[in-house]
């Protein structure tokens, strides 16, 4: 019983931050794009302009509907049950908001509810709840933006490093992360340069290798090839599929990073070794 109340109170904190993490996924993309646009303006010396513009950060403005610009009253941003209650729709305008907004509520706390039924309420159980709502905000930031923030990127693979240090997770040494680190690092790098020198193009972004360094750090080097393998599977069967479909983006490209993420997963929910029976090896 103790088990499930502190998977349920961990699940239910997890849709709470599953709606903060909507306003990240959203907003931290545009808040680095006036950030990198300020800077060349700045390298370029261009007279930064007379009047400030308002504040627009993870805070502020308050969330509103993108549609008419009504800002959301306190009982219209309740996880879940707000939408539920609005049936989906704007209380204004009664325009759509979308399914994936309560998507990444629900899966969210649907992770953190995992690792407290998994773990209970322990070190080792925050640490997996910060790791899972890093991963799939990443996930879905690349899939928006193609863009894998260093923002989360490098605390993700420094936190992989301090739990492993601090042996939150007894079965993973330090010296396993820090070299899985530097092997997600160093091999995807190495295919990024090898595939450019061929092709002359790009293959991938070094928020790539960051973000495999990171997978690295957290489940060990032993875990880099099974990770690789089904990421790269995957991505294979999802990019063909949307080429039949002409789903592509213009470029004809797909972000690695969802896959990647989702391979971290499956590591996460079922081990490492079980990807390589689920390839076949």
């Amino acid at each position: 019983m103790d088990v499930w109340v502190g998977a349920s109170l961990l699940g239910i904190f997890g849709l709470v931050l599953g709606s903060f993490l909507n306003v990240v996924i959203y907003r931290l993309p545009i808040m680095l794009e006036a950030q990198w646009a300020a800077e060349c303006a700045q390298i370029g010396g261009e007279a930064p302009p007379q009047n400030a513009a308002p504040p627009f950060n993870l805070l502020l403005p308050r969330s509103r509907c993108s549609s008419c610009g009504h800002v959301l009253r306190w009982w219209e941003n309740i996880p879940l049950l707000s939408f539920i209650a609005l049936r989906g729709k704007c209380s204004a305008c009664g325009t759509a908001y979308g399914l994936r907004y309560p998507l990444v509520e629900v899966f969210t706390g649907g992770l953190f509810f995992y690792c407290g039924w998994r773990w209970g309420l322990s070190a080792d159980s925050l640490a997996w709840c910060g790791f899972s709502a890093a991963l799939l905000t990443l996930a879905m930031i690349d899939w928006d933006t193609t863009l894998l923030p260093d923002n989360i990127t490098l605390p993700l693979l420094w936190a992989g490093l301090i739990v492993a240090a601090l042996r939150i997770h007894p079965e993973l040494s330090l010296v396993n992360a820090v070299w899985g680190a530097v092997a997600g690092y160093v091999s995807l790098w190495l295919v990024y340069w090898a595939f450019k020198l061929v092709t002359g193009k790009e293959g991938m972004g070094y928020g790539d290798f960051k973000l495999f360094a990171a997978l690295g750090a957290w489940f060990g080097w032993q875990a880099l090839v099974p990770i690789i393998l089904m990421s790269s599977v995957i991505g294979a069967i999802v990019g063909i599929a949307m080429k039949f479909s002409t789903g592509l983006r213009e470029g004809g490209y797909v972000p690695f990073g969802p896959f990647l993420a989702g391979a971290g997963f499956f590591a996460l929910f079922f081990g490492a070794d079980s990807i390589l029976h689920w390839v076949g090896l």
